[in-house]
Formats: structure tokens, sequence, C-alpha cells
């Protein structure tokens, strides 16, 4: 009972991080930069709850800005009475941006295809290797050489635009603009040539930043997300670890600025060749509080969504990660919604 009573008054306060060794933690042995604590890729948030938990270990170790929130006590607890949401994606996470607290947690580390949510480390890595984003990139044949969602070409199937062309120059603003709000994979890939040199350099520099951000359920093996012939089963991630990298992101305000752009067009450097933009985040506009979000579809991922929303006193950013839901924009509202009408800051 004495257990029971000092895992309920702990569990709101504690932040729930799923890496490194939770016994050694305990019992004060040292864990590498970046590493929180250890749970089983089968195991679920709701089995924390049978485990009393030493809540300053767990905020020693977390990889989140944890500053003036945390300093002053805001962490996000769950009202009381509220059960538990259930959306139907095959995972789903939602996270507190400036503590790392998990709020909603639904198989969270599953590791799984997670195709053009792939663009988020993409982006991250353009904006810290390219000092400045107005500089020409040309587009080679090897870029071009996409299939799926490309400049011009909403599908594999269907064009209402040009397309880019070989030896055409373009600004890295533009290509990074097009890669997170049509989520060209053509672009994605020209950012990956210009940046590495080749798409499987330029993967293993995605694949670093991944190691050294202390996610473990990830292994990129593309710069768009596209899986690679034969070798699916080696390119994937999960909910939490995507979630994880849409927190770090907000520290670039390029970044979160683009996906708030609802359209527009971009031009070669050279002013020869036009090119539309057309942001493919239904919720942009109709969800409140929205601060960006980015797609993702491969017949073998399924559609995935990641958002960026803020409470109504714009203090305190959420980001929610859907993975193969079929009904994605109705299960992010829904999950939203819960998330702000039954959590507080305190």
């Amino acid at each position: 009972m004495l257990q029971a009573i000092i895992t309920f008054l702990i569990m709101p306060l504690a932040p729930f991080w799923f890496y490194g060794d939770m016994a050694a933690s305990l019992q004060n042995e040292p864990v590498s930069n970046g590493e929180v604590f250890q749970l089983d890729q089968r195991a679920s948030a709701a089995s924390l709850e049978e485990t009393t938990f030493d809540s300053e270990a767990l905020a020693s170790h977390s990889i989140f800005p944890v500053d003036s929130a945390l300093a002053a006590g805001l962490v996000p607890i769950r009202k009381a009475d509220v059960a538990d949401l259930k959306v139907w994606a095959g995972s789903s996470v939602a996270i507190d941006v400036d503590t790392g607290t998990i709020i909603h947690y639904d198989d969270g580390r599953k590791r799984t295809q997670i195709a053009s949510l792939t663009k988020m480390m993409t982006a991250v890595l353009a904006v810290e290797n390219i000092k400045d984003l107005n500089e020409d990139v040309v587009i080679t044949k090897e870029a071009l050489n996409m299939v799926g969602t490309v400049v011009g070409c909403p599908t594999s199937v269907f064009c209402n635009g040009n397309r880019m062309y070989v030896g055409e120059k373009v600004r890295a603003m533009d290509l990074l603009k097009v890669m997170l709000m049509n989520s060209a994979n053509d672009s994605a890939t020209a950012l990956g040539i210009h940046i590495a040199g080749t798409p499987e350099k330029f993967v293993e520099m995605m694949n670093k930043k991944a190691k050294d951000l202390g996610l473990k359920d990830t292994n990129f093996c593309t710069p768009s997300g596209l899986e690679i012939d034969g070798k699916e089963d080696q390119c994937y991630s999960s909910a939490y670890d995507i979630a994880r990298i849409a927190a770090y992101s907000l520290k670039y305000d390029v970044i979160w600025d683009i996906m708030k752009i609802p359209e527009g067009k971009f031009y070669s450097t050279d002013g020869k060749y036009v090119h539309e933009l057309k942001n493919t985040d239904m919720l942009l506009n109709t969800l409140p509080n929205c601060i960006g979000g980015k797609t993702g579809f491969t017949p073998l991922a399924g559609k995935s969504l990641m958002l960026g929303t803020e409470d109504p006193t714009g203090k305190h950013k959420v980001i929610a990660v859907l993975l193969n839901d079929e009904q994605r924009w109705d299960d992010m509202r829904t999950l939203v919604g819960w998330v702000f009408n039954n959590y507080k800051w305190q």
C-alpha cells in the first residue's frame, strides 16, 4: 500500500524517459550524456506505473532543454480521473517540449518505417551545415531520379507544375521550403548531395546526428524517407524518436516558420524557371494553436503526421506524432484537444 501511495504521488511529476539502464541509474552509476532510462521495446508507458522512480535521478538524465520550465516547476499534470486516450494509429506519442515529459504514449518506441517524417532530420542538418541558406544548389540527375512526390508532381502519376531540371540552380532556402511544405523527395536528395557529396554520405551524417541525440530506435536510409528496395526493414524510426527530433528542431525558427507557410512559389536563381509551393498540412489553418507540422506516406509506412502545437497561453509547446494512421487528421485533432483539455502546467 505504501509503495502504491508513493508511486501515485511521484509519477505525475516525473518525466518518462526510456533510454539508459534504469537499475544502474537508480544506483547512481554514471550514464553517458544524452541517455535516459531504458524500456523494453514491447513495453508501454502504462507498465511504468508499477515502479517507483527517483524523480531527481530522472530529471538529471533529461535530453531535452530542461531550463526555465522545469526550474519553475512547470510540468504538465493530468487532471484527476482522466483516462488514457486511444487513437487508431499504429503508434503515437505526445511530449512536452520544455521538460520532455511524455503526455501520451501508445507503443511509442515501436520501430517502423516513417516515410517523409525523415525530412525533419534532413532539415535539421541542412540548417546546421549550410552557412548561408541563400547559396545556390546545383540540381543533379541523381537528385531528380526520385519517385513519389517531387517538385511539380504531388504524386508519381500526377504533375501539375514544372519539375526541376538537371543543372538548374536553386537557393538552398527554396529547397528547404519545398521539402518541408510539399514533401518533395528530389529537394531532400538535392540538399543531401549539396551538403555531403552523395546521399549515402548524407545518411551517415543523419545517423550520427541521431546517435548524438541519443535516439535508440532510428536508422535512416535516405534523405527523403523513401525506403530502399530490398532493405526496407533497415529504414525505421519510432514515434518517440521523431517527437524528439521535432522538439530539437524547434531551436531553429526557420524550420517552423517554413512549415507555417500555406503556399507560394520559387524561381531558379537565373529567373528562368518557376515552381509552385503548397503545404500538405491540412491542419495548418484549421487547428487552433498549430505551429506547424510534417506529413509522411509510403505504402509500407502508411499515413503519418507530426504536429507542433502550443497551449492557449502560448507558453507551452507540445509535439505529437501519429504513425501509420489512416485517419491521421481526425486523430490528431482528437489527440491535441485531449492534451490541452486534460493537462495543466504547474
